[in-house]
C-alpha cells in the first residue's frame, strides 16, 4: 500500500509517498481500505512537531477518514468486509489502508459519500462541544463566529442556527462570508488580514461591535487568534462567553481587565480530551449529529479534493488559511 509519509520536522514539502507492507489488524482493530481523509489544521502542526502529540516518525498525518472494511481482528462482532464506516484516528489516514478500533468506527450512512462523511466528525463534533458544553448556548442569543467560512466556522453556523441562535459570521472575504451566508448565518461581515496597528485594532474590534449590536455578542467561537480575539473579546456582551477554538494566526496574549468590566468569560475547548474523558456524553452528541444531518441541518461542504499523492499540497492550502468549508484527500 501506499502512504504520504513524515519522515522529518517540518512543511508540506517534507512528505514522501512510500510504499509500505499492508497493516495486519490486532484484536479489536478493523483493517481499513481508506476512501477519503480530510485535511484539519491539526494536519498542519502535526507535521511540524507543534501539535499536542508527537507520534514517532515515520508517521502519515490526516486524522478523519472513510473507507470500507477490509478485516476484522480477533474480538471484532458487528462489522464484515464491505461495510462502509468514518473513524477519527489522530494520524495515520494519507495512506490506503490503515487500522482502526472497532469501538471508535461509525457506520457510514447508506446515500453519503465518502468524501462527505470523512468531513463531518472533527469539525462538527468540536463544535458541538464548545457551543453546548463549554458556550451554554441558548435558543435567541448572538453568537459571533469568527473564521466563518473555515470547516468549524461552517460547522458553527450551522449549529448555532440549529440550536436556535442569531448567529454572525466573520472572515477574510466576501467569497468567504458569502459561503457564511450560504450556510445559513443571519449575516456576515468581511475583516482584514492582520496583523493590526493600534487604530487597525481599533477598527476590527468596531467592526465587531456594530455587526453583533449594541448588546454585544453573548457568545463568540474564535478558531483564529492573533489579533482578532481582542478584538472580539471587546464586543462581548455582558456576561457573555468567548470559546477559544485555535490559533491558525497566532496565540493572543488578552488584557485580562476586560473580563473583568465585562465579567464575560474565556473558556477552552478541547474535544479530543473532552471525548476520551467523557465518552457516553461525546456519543451523545454524535447522535445528535447524526440525526441533524438527516434532517438537512447539516452538511460538510468540501470545497476541494487532492489525490494520495498531492496531500502535501491539500495541508499547504490549509496552512495558507485558504480553505473554504473542509479539503479532503481521496485514495481513488
Amino acid at each position: 500500500m501506499k502512504a504520504l509519509l513524515s519522515t522529518a520536522p517540518g512543511g508540506p514539502e517534507t512528505l514522501a509517498l512510500t510504499e509500505l507492507a499492508d497493516p495486519v489488524p490486532g484484536p479489536g482493530q478493523l483493517l481499513v481500505r481508506v476512501k477519503a481523509c480530510a485535511i484539519n489544521y491539526p494536519d498542519v502542526l502535526i507535521i511540524e512537531d507543534k501539535y499536542q502529540f508527537k507520534p514517532a516518525r515515520p508517521f502519515a498525518p490526516g486524522g478523519e477518514i472513510a473507507g470500507t472494511v477490509e478485516a476484522a481482528g480477533e474480538g471484532v462482532s458487528g462489522w464484515v468486509p464491505g461495510d462502509r464506516l468514518i473513524a477519527m484516528l489522530g494520524h495515520g489516514g494519507l495512506a490506503e489502508k490503515v487500522l482502526v478500533s472497532a469501538a471508535m468506527a461509525l457506520p457510514l450512512p447508506e446515500g453519503r459519500s465518502f468524501v462527505e462523511g470523512s468531513a463531518l466528525i472533527l469539525t462538527y463534533a468540536t463544535t458541538i462541544h464548545a457551543l453546548l458544553d463549554r458556550g451554554g448556548l441558548k435558543a435567541g442569543e448572538t453568537l459571533l463566529v469568527l473564521g466563518g467560512a473555515g470547516g468549524v466556522g461552517l460547522a458553527a453556523v450551522e449549529l448555532g442556527k440549529a440550536f436556535g441562535a442569531r448567529v454572525i459570521a466573520a472572515a477574510s472575504s466576501e467569497e468567504k462570508a458569502e459561503a457564511a451566508r450560504a450556510a445559513g448565518a443571519d449575516a456576515a461581515i468581511v475583516y482584514p488580514r492582520g496583523p493590526f496597528d493600534k487604530e487597525g485594532a481599533k477598527a476590527l474590534s468596531q467592526l465587531f461591535k456594530d455587526a453583533v449590536g449594541p448588546d454585544g455578542a453573548d457568545l463568540v467561537y474564535d478558531p483564529v487568534g492573533g489579533d482578532y480575539t481582542e478584538a472580539a473579546l471587546r464586543a462581548i456582551a455582558w456576561e457573555g462567553r468567548l470559546l477559544v477554538i485555535g490559533f491558525p494566526a497566532g496565540i493572543p496574549k488578552l488584557p485580562l481587565n476586560l473580563t473583568l468590566l465585562k465579567s464575560c468569560d474565556v473558556r477552552g475547548v478541547f474535544w479530543g480530551a473532552f471525548a476520551a474523558r467523557d465518552p457516553r456524553a461525546n456519543a451523545a452528541h454524535l447522535q445528535t449529529l447524526f440525526r441533524l444531518w438527516e434532517e438537512g441541518k447539516i452538511a460538510p461542504r468540501v470545497s476541494r479534493t487532492w489525490p494520495l499523492a498531492q496531500g502535501g499540497e491539500a495541508i499547504a492550502h490549509m496552512a495558507a488559511r485558504q480553505a473554504v468549508g473542509k479539503l479532503v484527500v481521496t485514495m481513488d
